[in-house]
């Protein structure tokens, strides 16, 4: 279990934060669901580059 959080988290938590930002679209809130849809992205980027960066 403890491999597949370390290797999944980054999909975990941008699915989570995309569940986010369409919760807050459904409740009316269309610019904090604006702001909050660029999250998951920027998160898949980010762990791109940790991952590019630790292999030698």
């Amino acid at each position: 279990m403890k491999l597949f959080v370390l290797k999944w988290y980054p999909i975990i938590l941008a699915f989570i934060c995309m569940l986010y930002s369409i919760t807050l679209g459904l409740m009316g809130r269309q610019d904090e669901a604006l702001y909050s849809a660029h999250w998951p992205g920027t998160i898949l980027l980010f762990a791109i580059a940790i991952r590019q960066r630790r292999k030698p």
